[in-house]
């Protein structure tokens, strides 16, 4: 079994979090979807720094339950422990943000599965693979599911792991306060305080607030409380003080919290202080558990948590080890981490792929988004327009045979005339690209349905990346520039709020001479502008000059790129796999995505009656299949010889 370095155990919930901030909850119109639940927070949020996280909880048998094993494998956490329980349902928690001092919560945990853990879900194998296993204390505060996490307590430090507790009160879930408590931290009580140190002699590490400690310790004088857990456990203590960072206790309690191992703490504006703990919690354990000293431990628990604080959600606000890297060296900027743009555009760049799953490092892309193209064809073979829907699904049945559940393929598909395939896509393992831009409009113009306001977006599933087609070359006129870099621009924008991914596609070609340089002047324009995009499509060169040109000047303003793909500008196959041929050597190339080269003629056939169903999926089958293995035996020939140090 694959070694791990950390496994959580306990909570595990869905969160909504209210997308509206500074009112109250019962005012909320909306809410935004992550998992929850400390020991899921802490999971992803030590995957994100690197560590190799399992998780062990249960979930429910729906939709729910389902989001949360994906998202957590999306991640990369192993879900080995991770229980469907065919009774209950997955916790659900809403939350909301009101002011900086007030964060509302309820949590809808009435016999919900990851409190129906028991002893026979413990896995000795699975325990027995990590280094460290680590309880948070509401899994403590009920028989059947205490049972399972000493289980696992026992297990590890039988098998030489180390054990770690969150003390994560919350005393509506010790029953000690009513549903609409869930905000509360602190209610003192005997029976919590007598639990909780029957069981502080199993850790290693205990991690607390001062109130957490408190409650612990049986006293709300923090030195004093220390003191009395310090008298039940040998454990290293980790007691956070808000503003004022946290200090580590290897030892005896000294007089005064000054005078423990503290780290340095960071100014940073408090926006949302949720599921601030679980991201401390991770960074300190990816300093415990790969052996740092507690100075360089504490500063990872503390920059992990100044991210959370001034983000929106839990997980979703945790750096990936790229980010936390680059704000150790640079420092804080803005105290307002969520506005720093520097720092946002490292966050969504390197945790994307966990955000957006699946394996894109080769991509085969079938684009069948044309509009003009097809209504063309249609009034051409005198067929009504309303056939170009059905023949759209028949692209995608032919894009889903080829594909065949392997990775790396994908189609670009409209919702004006391609609703119907584009809704079928879904869930299907296909990249999912889809258009925003009317077409040939210059300056560029959005599809209606996009909205004004780009509102329409909000509308769209989150596997959608958001394709956008402009007509832009340098020697623009300034009033066709300006247009085009303010749709751009506020495009990009929606694409951030909504947490979509962008394609930008630019053809110079059709507007002005090109030369060597044209492509990477548009790139390092529109990276100029504030505009970053996720990926790139753009025309085939077939020169060596220009492909240098245009991946430097990718790779020196966006060193965390998805990539670019290849458009095809239905050119003919044999065209196609030279131009693929070239594009191949440079890394950053993914691969193409080219439409009419492999639809044009199949469309025609079946739009005037010529072919049925069966036959056009066939014909467009053997040309997608044929660019398919163009593409990668070219990549493969190209290996050898890749250009050095221009790469994703």
């Amino acid at each position: 079994m694959t070694k791990l370095d950390v496994i959580t155990i306990g909570r595990s919930s869905v969160d909504l979090y209210g997308a509206q901030v500074g009112g109250r909850l019962e005012d909320m119109s909306s809410f935004n979807k992550y998992i929850g639940g400390s020991p899921t927070n802490m999971a992803t949020g030590t995957a994100r720094l690197g560590l190799k996280s399992g998780l062990i909880t249960r979930v429910g048998d729906e939709h729910m339950g389902r989001f949360i094993r994906e998202e957590l494998e999306r991640h990369g956490v192993d879900t080995q422990g991770v229980i469907t329980d065919k009774e209950r349902l997955t916790a659900l928690v809403l939350l909301g943000i009101r002011d900086q001092e007030q964060f509302p919560l309820i949590f809808y945990r009435e016999n919900c599965a990851d409190m129906a853990l028991r002893e026979d879900d413990i896995d000795p194998a699975f325990v027995a693979s990590a280094k460290a296993v680590v309880a948070t204390g509401t899994h403590l505060s009920h028989p059947q599911t205490e049972a399972a996490v000493l289980k696992a307590l026992r297990i590890a430090r039988e098998n030489g792991g180390r054990t770690a507790l969150d003390i994560d009160y919350r005393p509506n879930l010790w029953g000690l306060s009513g549903h609409g408590d869930g905000e509360l931290r602190f209610i003192a009580s005997d029976k919590v305080t007598e639990k909780l140190q029957s069981t502080l002699h199993l850790f290693d590490l205990i991690v607390g607030t001062e109130e957490e400690f408190h409650i612990a310790g049986g006293t709300t004088d923090t030195v004093e409380a220390l003191r009395n857990v310090r008298k039940v456990s040998a454990a290293t203590l980790v007691c956070k003080r808000g503003p004022m960072g946290a200090t580590a206790f290897e030892g005896a309690i000294p007089d005064s919290l000054d005078d423990g191992v503290s780290g340095p703490g960071f100014p940073i504006e408090v926006f949302n202080v949720l599921g601030a703990g679980d991201g401390f919690m991770s960074g300190l354990l990816k300093g415990w558990i790969t052996g740092e000293d507690w100075v360089t431990s504490l500063t990872y628990a503390n920059a992990c948590g100044a991210f959370a604080v001034s983000r929106h959600g839990c997980t979703p606000a945790y750096p990936s080890w790229e980010e936390l890297q680059f704000f150790l060296k640079r420092g804080v900027k803005n105290s307002a981490l969520r506005k720093d743009p520097e720092l946002e555009q490292i966050h969504w760049s390197t945790n994307r792929s966990r955000l957006h799953g699946g394996d894109w490092s080769t991509m085969r892309v079938f684009a069948f988004d044309h509009r003009i193209q097809l209504e063309h064809m249609a009034d051409d073979a005198g067929a009504d327009r309303a056939r170009i829907s059905p023949f759209k699904n028949l692209c995608l049945d032919a894009a889903l045979k080829v594909a065949d559940g392997q990775p790396g393929h994908g189609i670009l598909c409209d919702s004006r005339l391609g609703r119907e395939a584009l809704y079928r896509a879904a869930g299907t393992g296909l990249w999912i690209g889809h258009p925003v831009e009317w077409p040939a409009s210059r300056p560029l113009a959005l599809e209606p349905e996009i909205g004004p306001d780009f509102g329409g977006l909000a509308e769209w599933p989150s596997e959608h990346v958001v394709k956008v087609l402009c007509f832009y070359h340098p020697d623009d006129p300034d009033d066709i520039r300006v247009d085009q870099e303010d749709v751009l621009t506020r495009l990009f924008a929606a694409c951030r709020r909504h947490r979509l991914e962008m394609l930008l596609e630019v053809i110079p070609s059709k507007v002005g001479p090109v030369d060597d340089t044209t492509t990477a002047d548009i790139i390092r324009r529109i990276y100029e502008i504030g505009i970053y995009p996720d990926w790139w499509k753009l025309e085939p060169m077939t020169s060596s000059a220009a492909w240098d040109k245009a991946c430097k000047a990718i790779a020196d303003n966006d060193p965390y790129t998805r990539g670019i793909v290849v458009l095809g500008l239905d050119a003919p196959e044999d065209e196609l796999a030279t131009s693929f041929a070239e594009a191949a050597r440079y890394p950053l190339v993914k691969g193409f995505a080219v439409g009419r080269t492999i639809f044009a003629d199949a469309a025609r056939k079946w739009l005037a009656g010529e072919l049925t169903d069966e036959a056009a999926v066939a014909d467009m089958v053997s040309r997608y299949g044929r660019l398919c293995r163009i593409w990668d035996t070219a990549r493969a020939e190209a290996r050898l010889t890749e250009p050095q140090g221009i790469s994703a």
